[in-house]
């Protein structure tokens, strides 16, 4: 009878414990068995893991866990903007900034008002806006009598909170889009200290209008404490530096955000038209249609959208890719570029490039979003559409390249992986990401995809697996 009630008790566990681990296993039967070994012997759950791996040039998966389901993909979701925006505008694309004015110009003075339209160049830096300023002064003109006006209306956008994401409204990665942007709106502070204890703080570009109110008092303190003991506030066109500063630690540089961006465009102009020789003594306006016709003066072509995805995908750049998506919309829909154009022309141009964007969530374009969502299987046909694509050594070059460059620069150096892996980074709290093309240790490319969506994702565990993961891939036999 005892002996008859264990038999059907074990049955009754027995079955039970294969209801509770079918779901597993059934995923798991879906990856090879030394896939499976890995997975088992790590602590995520497998219902907070999504994986597709596909050799390139072929159709079939050979391995997928959680394909169809919809994750967070954080950064990775640049490799769908920058590819839809390659297959749509091709990778010669220009950014154009224009200057024009309904005044003559008379012995090299603009009897009247200078008008500066841009259209949202990704690639605007400090170097390229003072080569455009001394294009225009080659161009015969010495000095504006009238005002500068700086037309925003290629965006129409409605407000947005840079501190909305996180509460960190002066990260630089928070800058919110703007047609005339210079410098991502960002600025480099350089902290340095003397022989004498002083600190010293100067602000590149040196913004001619913004003040610096240095408070910092020299001190001692641990070289890797946040931000070295500075605190750093904005407001208005000052910035303020406080705290107790360890002078022993040597030089600092603090990237931020400080100014508004029709202020920052109008300090840019006049910093570099000044050293230029120009003179400009009016005051400067924003407008978002300007009174038309005009006589143009000058147009500036940016650096080709082949280069700057490099940059956009390499350093998960995200206004850059934020700007390649609103262009995007423009240029299919007809200016002014919307976040609802954005993300129609991107959805639209995926799909014709063969990716299947039913459920798909791309919000803004640049992963710095909790809305965002993207499945395994989806990221796997836009690596699948990037592989095929006319322009397909211009994606894979973008992005970064294992223990060499971009974000995955300091991963697998001095190991047989270094160099092997074009990856694309995604990371937020709880999230975890990583995407690309791998080449195998016997020279096989395979598109690989790895999310992760569970709480300190971005940790410990989550950063385990990845590189796991991709060891695995590059050691995966070749039959």
């Amino acid at each position: 009878m005892l002996s008859s009630y264990k038999s059907r008790l074990f049955c009754r566990l027995a079955i039970t414990t294969s209801l509770l681990s079918a779901p597993f296993n059934l995923a798991l039967a879906q990856v090879p068995a030394s896939l499976q070994q890995l997975l088992s012997s790590q602590p995520l759950p497998q219902s907070a893991i999504g994986i597709w791996v596909q050799r390139a040039g072929e159709t079939s998966a050979l391995a997928r866990l959680n394909e169809e389901q919809m994750f967070n993909p954080a950064s990775t979701i640049k490799l769908a903007t920058t590819l839809a925006s390659l297959n749509a505008l091709g990778p010669d694309y220009t950014w154009k900034t224009d200057f024009y004015s309904h005044a003559p110009i008379v012995n090299g003075v603009l009897k009247g008002d200078l008008i500066m339209r841009g259209t949202g160049d990704p690639g605007a830096v400090s170097e390229e806006h003072w080569r455009m300023l001394g294009s225009l002064y080659r161009s015969g003109l010495r000095k504006i009598d009238g005002d500068l006006i700086l037309d925003s209306g290629y965006f129409s956008l409605a407000p947005e909170d840079p501190g909305a994401f996180d509460g960190q409204p002066l990260r630089a990665y928070n800058q919110p889009p703007h047609p005339l942007l210079v410098n991502a709106n960002s600025l480099r502070f350089h902290i340095r200290p003397d022989a004498e204890g002083q600190i010293h703080i100067e602000a590149d570009p040196p913004l001619p209008g913004m003040k610096i109110n240095n408070q910092l008092q020299a001190g001692t303190g641990n070289c890797g404490d946040w931000q070295r003991g500075i605190h750093y506030q904005a407001s208005g066109n000052e910035v303020t530096f406080s705290g107790r500063y360890p002078v022993h630690c040597g030089n600092y540089e603090l990237l931020r955000t400080a100014v508004d961006p029709e202020f920052y465009a109008a300090e840019m102009f006049r910093l570099h038209w000044q050293q230029w020789g120009g003179e400009f003594n009016g005051n400067v306006r924003t407008v978002s249609s300007p009174p038309l016709p005009a006589r143009a003066l000058l147009q500036h072509q940016s650096r080709p959208l082949g280069d700057l995805v490099k940059v956009a995908n390499k350093w998960s750049h995200n206004i850059m890719t934020r700007h390649m998506a609103l262009t995007l919309g423009a240029e299919r829909y007809g200016a002014p570029a919307t976040l609802e154009k954005a993300r129609n022309a991107l959805y639209e141009t995926l799909r014709e490039s063969g990716v299947e964007v039913g459920g798909m969530v791309i919000d803004n374009g640049s992963g710095l979003s909790r809305h965002v969502r993207i499945s395994p299987r989806q990221l796997g046909q836009v690596l699948n559409a990037g592989w095929n694509s006319p322009w397909r050594h211009e994606f894979i070059s973008s992005m970064s390249i294992s223990g060499m460059d971009g974000t995955t620069r300091r991963q697998f150096t001095a190991s047989p992986e270094a160099g092997r892996m074009h990856l694309k980074t995604g990371r937020l709290n709880d999230v975890s990401a990583i995407t690309g093309y791998v080449r195998s240790h016997c020279g096989k490319d395979l598109m690989v995809v790895l999310m992760i969506n569970h709480a300190d994702a971005h940790r410990g565990p989550g950063s385990q697996l990845q590189e796991r993961f991709l060891r695995w891939a590059h050691n995966l036999d070749c039959q």
